[in-house]
């Protein structure tokens, strides 16, 4: 017989969560380390340790809890996600797939079903893009793509050392050590998210397995120009930092509009310094966002919007800085572990697409130090990264099952 999650429990744990970082918009902001996230990370491994399971918060902050495992067979199958949000953003992006692996294990708890491997949960830290400018921070320091070496300098624009925050986290860069310990005995991880997108939906599916990871490119360009006044200085003597920016972004979208491939690109933050309604501005800071399927189609787009902007300095009399601050290439998933989504999917009778990721994820980087792969649930409206995000309970339940039944599968077929 089949087992089942208890909706009725998932439910409540996301509404409780969705308290904590409700802002004045409607939405969610919950960056990693604000006092939401901290309110929210004691709540998290206070549910945990209740459930019995044995909680670690490794060197980047990133909260495991680990069932026992029978001991017939080594390592340990991961389930997770993680809770931290963008500013204003949803309730469902990230926390669904913590949240959720939360019931897969209580579901077996309850069911007394005794497992060959250890089963872990896991909450990465910084998730999204945040204020320290390292996105899929957790995963990224867990699978040693961020040193201590590279972050002990690393600040925020108030000037709070990342180190400070890791160790409020009960995480520090002293503990980055033990985690290529702990790397070694993953075998598998599983990651369900929102699709964050209209394909489900355009097909009447509710859920799909995902067999790869679009790549991500971010550049910090900086723009500076001469601040000066805005009434007494002519258009002909201004070196407008905004105004050249705004060339630079228009200059980009084209280059990723006219391209033949899927890429696309994105500029999403912008601060402009000073920032008043009578000065000219004399900086501007800018990340631009470049994603694709294939390294080479995201270098094709790179390439040819610097090739735009070549004469832009000489044109607006500014210098442009430019900063790679992620380069992280496309992913393929695990094929055996995808084929186990798609056969719990069918032994459901739960219709399924599989997809690649238009979005970046954790599972992007486990997927270096274990097998990884993904499960989409339908978003109706296709929304995301804002308060009108959503999926519906009855698309929640069937993708749910279908982790849940996954992850036994991974248990028995995974030597």
């Amino acid at each position: 017989m089949a087992l089942n999650i208890s909706m009725e429990r998932l439910q409540q744990d996301l509404d409780k969560y969705a308290e904590f970082g409700r802002d004045a918009n409607g939405g969610m902001t919950r960056p990693s380390f604000c006092p939401a996230d901290f309110e929210v990370r004691e709540i998290f491994v206070r549910q945990l340790e209740a459930m019995g399971l044995t909680v670690t918060i490794d060197g980047a902050a990133n909260i495991w809890g680990t069932l026992k495992g029978n001991g017939q067979k080594q390592g340990a199958l991961v389930i997770g996600s993680h809770l931290d949000t963008v500013p204003n953003g949803g309730k469902y992006d990230g926390a669904l797939g913590v949240l959720l692996a939360k019931e897969i294990i209580r579901t077996i708890m309850d069911h007394k079903v005794s497992l060959d491997h250890d089963l872990e949960i896991v909450s990465f830290t910084a998730e999204e893009p945040n204020d320290f400018n390292l996105s899929t921070m957790g995963s990224r320091c867990f699978t040693g793509k961020l040193s201590p070496d590279h972050l002990k300098e690393v600040t925020d624009s108030q000037g709070r050392r990342l180190a400070e925050a890791f160790l409020q986290a009960g995480g520090g860069l002293d503990k980055f050590p033990e985690m290529k310990t702990l790397q070694k005995d993953k075998k598998a991880y599983i990651e369900l998210h929102i699709e964050q997108g209209k394909r489900l939906a355009a097909n009447n599916m509710p859920v799909a397995s995902v067999d790869k990871i679009v790549g991500i490119y971010r550049d910090k360009i900086t723009v500076i120009g001469e601040a000066n006044h805005s009434g007494t200085t002519m258009m002909e003597h201004r070196c407008d930092a905004l105004t050249a920016a705004a060339e630079l972004i228009l200059m980009a979208e084209n280059a990723a509009r006219n391209d033949e491939g899927d890429t696309v690109c994105t500029v999403g933050k912008l601060d402009v310094i000073p920032n008043a309604a009578n000065i000219i501005p004399g900086k501007v800071e800018f990340i631009l966002e470049v994603r694709g399927e294939t390294r080479e189609d995201i270098r094709r787009v790179v390439a040819a919007i610097k090739q735009a902007w070549k004469h832009v300095e000489s044109k607006r009399r500014v210098q442009i800085k430019e900063l790679n601050i992620l380069d992280q290439a496309p992913v393929r998933l695990d094929e055996e572990v995808v084929a186990l989504i798609e056969q719990a999917a069918s032994d459901r009778n739960a219709p399924f697409l599989r997809l690649a990721s238009m979005a970046g994820h954790d599972a992007s980087h486990m997927a270096d130090i274990c097998k990884a792969a993904m499960i989409f649930v339908k978003s109706p409206n296709g929304k995301s990264h804002c308060p009108e995000e959503y999926s519906t309970w009855e698309d929640i339940e069937i993708a749910g099952n279908v982790m849940l039944d996954a992850v036994l599968k991974a248990d028995r077929h995974l030597g």
